[in-house]
């Protein structure tokens, strides 16, 4: 009979410091396993530091609605052909004046400078602005349940290999006593060979009761090292021989949680991995509207003060096309300033119609969010009543176990008289051996099940106090 499958069925899903549990000198109680385990584990770190990069994108985007201040200079050499006029590019990096219009082309040539100071502010952006930062804010809520819920998700997962490897512990503690039986049984029966009391069958019987009781033994030892892993990996610490409280083991909560309630129900909307789906909800729902704002036109103010210099005189023109200078100085050095202010309204139309397929694509995506929020919703409510039934269960499991514990080692008992005084024979008491080592497995189990209950419970509703009031 397999007797891992129930502790395999009993194991959830995958301030004390590192050094305190590395050099443990007392027992390790399941508050600083906790404690170690939010503390070290880098999966939590990794969503802390998400968590700070939604805050300072929250800054970056806030940021975005400063003016554009741009300080330029150019130092340049060339022609000017062409006509009078300012010019002023959106968002302008220069401004220009063309030179004298010309009879005909001409390759007089010179230096000139141009230095200016531009700004450019989108005043006005009809919400678009005010939708990023809400964007950008739901962002930074959504990082921020998603590190309540990992850390949630992390002690869960350190309660469960805790109580596994405690039960692992004691499965351990059992096997070694079924071992120690089965030794002293096979030196009663040798004994009895050897005097010709019993036939020489029997001692090859208890041998490999013996090495049944090691094969065990040493599955159990393996199991033991696997749990012991696995909270050393859920801790974060070097794997190590692990002393736990037993108290796990030798009580249950004096009062066991309640039945199913509309207040049970009502506090599963504040279950971590619920606020996390309702986060992204928030969302996807921020990002539609920041969407939809993008079909909005803009009104930008734009500003420049320039101060040029050119080698070309003011009088340079048909009358004196000599007059200007190749010096290098001459050419680059400030000489007039001009300056340039207005207000610009762009709106791209067909944004209308782009934006609008891109607002429907995410309002899918809004309605796909709610329906996995519903379905969650549902499952943990469902998961809330199975809880409910697997408590009742490990309680009734938990008082039955001793009785069985009880009736197995009488039976034992009473066989292994029975045999030794010749009224029974080997196969009835190796039956009894199995079933006393059963009964303290299924005790062992009965103990830490209960736990392991209240455990699933206090996940499910997402709050772990549940459990650790219970200690």
């Amino acid at each position: 009979m397999n007797i891992w499958k129930p502790l395999f069925l009993l194991a959830l899903s995958a301030g004390c410091s590192t050094a305190a549990v590395m050099g443990q000198t007392r027992p390790l109680t399941l508050q600083e396993a906790l404690q170690t385990g939010l503390k070290n584990y880098q999966s939590i770190k990794a969503k802390e530091n998400y968590a700070k990069a939604a805050t300072e994108n929250i800054s970056a985007v806030k940021r975005e609605y400063l003016p554009d201040l741009n300080l330029a200079a150019q130092n340049s050499y060339g022609t000017v052909n062409g006509e009078n006029g300012p010019t002023w590019g959106y968002k302008g990096w220069t401004t220009g004046a063309s030179g004298p219009a010309m009879t005909s082309q001409n390759w007089n040539a010179a230096f000139g400078g141009l230095y200016l100071a531009n700004i450019s502010w989108d005043v006005i952006t009809f919400g678009r602005q005010h939708a990023k930062v809400l964007a950008a804010k739901e962002q930074l809520n959504t990082n921020q349940a998603d590190l309540e819920q990992e850390k949630f998700e992390q002690q869960v997962r350190i309660a469960g290999a805790y109580l596994n490897l405690l039960a692992a512990q004691r499965l351990r503690g059992s096997m070694e006593s079924n071992l120690k039986r089965a030794e002293d049984l096979r030196h009663l029966i040798v004994s009895r060979a050897l005097n010709g009391l019993t036939a020489g069958v029997d001692s090859s019987i208890a041998n490999a009761e013996v090495s049944k009781a090691q094969l065990t033994l040493i599955d159990a030892v393996n199991y033991e090292n696997a749990q012991r892993n696995k909270l050393a990996e859920m801790m974060d610490v070097p794997d190590q021989d692990f002393t736990l409280d037993t108290t796990f083991v030798t009580k249950i909560p004096n009062q066991l949680l309640e039945t199913v309630s509309t207040q049970d129900s009502v506090s599963l909307k504040e279950q971590p991995l619920l606020r996390l789906f309702g986060s992204r909800i928030s969302l996807s729902e921020a990002n539609q509207q920041l969407l939809s704002k993008n079909a909005m036109p803009r009104l930008s103010f734009m500003g420049v003060m320039q101060t040029r210099g050119s080698g070309f005189d003011y009088d340079y023109g048909v009358a004196n096309p000599s007059h200007f200078s190749q010096g290098y100085w001459s050419g680059v050095k400030p000489q007039v300033a001009n300056y340039l202010v207005g207000l610009n309204l762009s709106w791209t139309v067909t944004d209308l119609w782009r934006t609008h397929a891109q607002v429907a694509r995410q309002h899918y995506t809004t309605e796909g969010l709610k329906n996995e929020y519903n379905q969650t919703y549902n499952r943990l409510q469902h998961q809330l009543q199975l809880s409910e039934q697997q408590i009742e269960n490990a309680v009734k499991k938990y008082r039955e176990a001793p009785i069985g514990l009880k009736a197995a080692s009488d039976a034992f008992l009473q066989k292994s008289t029975l045999y030794e005084n010749g009224l029974s024979n080997i196969a009835d008491l190796a039956q009894a051996l199995y079933n006393i080592n059963r009964a303290e497995t299924d005790r062992d189990i009965a103990y830490n099940g209960v736990w392991q209950a209240i455990l699933y419970k206090s996940a499910t509703v997402g709050d772990l106090q549940l459990f650790l009031n219970q200690l």
